[in-house]
């Protein structure tokens, strides 16, 4: 039966039958989407993160967490500062890191 199995494989691969079966798998894949890279999105996500860079360790630590789209609520249970005083923080970096993209440009 082995012996039987192995010439049948043999001769379909010896007619062709990979290159039907290659075809068949090909037409099964779905589509690809053919979306154009976006070098303005790319600039802007690298003048982010090197004004992300210039931040102090405080600052740094808020803006990553909340740009992993943690609440005040969490920034302030992690970070050990009161919620209210996240908030007054948020405020100050977003204005820095506006001022620090700026120069950067």
């Amino acid at each position: 039966m082995y012996r039987v199995a192995i010439n049948t494989a043999i001769t379909a691969f010896k007619r062709g039958a990979k290159k039907n079966l290659k075809a068949q798998y090909v037409k099964d894949l779905p589509p690809v989407a053919d979306d154009e890279y976006d070098t303005d999105l790319e600039e802007n996500l690298n003048m982010l993160h090197t004004a992300i860079g210039q931040l102090t360790g405080i600052e740094k630590s808020i803006i990553l967490l909340y740009l992993e789209d943690k609440s005040y609520e969490e920034i302030a249970e992690i970070t050990g500062i009161t919620q209210n005083y996240v908030r007054v923080k948020m405020n100050r970096i977003k204005k820095k890191l506006e001022s620090l993209m700026k120069g950067i440009t």
